[in-house]
């Protein structure tokens, strides 16, 4: 069974930074993507960044780049997504989804597979 807990949000003012968390367990692939969504209230799911573990490809969406840093760590099967210059309307839950294809453009496009995503992380972020 795959599991992935994301961890790490919080409340912080405009201007600061976060670190989520995402760890993976029951997954049998070596190689695969995992990739980082968002979705603020009566918002649509928003795809943000991914990685593929195997070669450490990386895919920002245009509404992440600058600001948005995803790395991950394969001895702890934890990714990480590294968010500055916090804003308001990064305000949402943010969640991470697990992929076998190991091709983030796939993933992002998608969306997660049922039952290869977990429960996110509520990001809050003050004017």
């Amino acid at each position: 069974e795959v599991q992935l807990q994301a961890s790490g949000g919080g409340l912080v003012q405009a201007g600061g930074s976060l670190r989520l968390s995402c760890a993976v367990s029951g997954f049998t692939f070596d190689h695969y993507a995992i990739g980082w969504f968002r979705q603020a209230p009566g918002k649509e799911r928003e795809p943000i960044s991914c990685i593929t573990t195997g070669d450490g490809n990386t895919y920002y969406a245009d509404s992440a780049k600058g600001r948005f840093t995803i790395s991950n760590d394969n001895a702890k099967n934890t990714v990480y997504l590294q968010i500055d210059s916090l804003k308001p309307e990064d305000t949402a839950v943010y969640f991470c989804a697990a992929d076998f294809v190991p091709v983030c453009k796939f993933l992002m496009e998608a969306g997660p597979r049922p039952g290869y995503w977990g429960q996110g992380t509520q990001v809050t972020v003050s004017s």
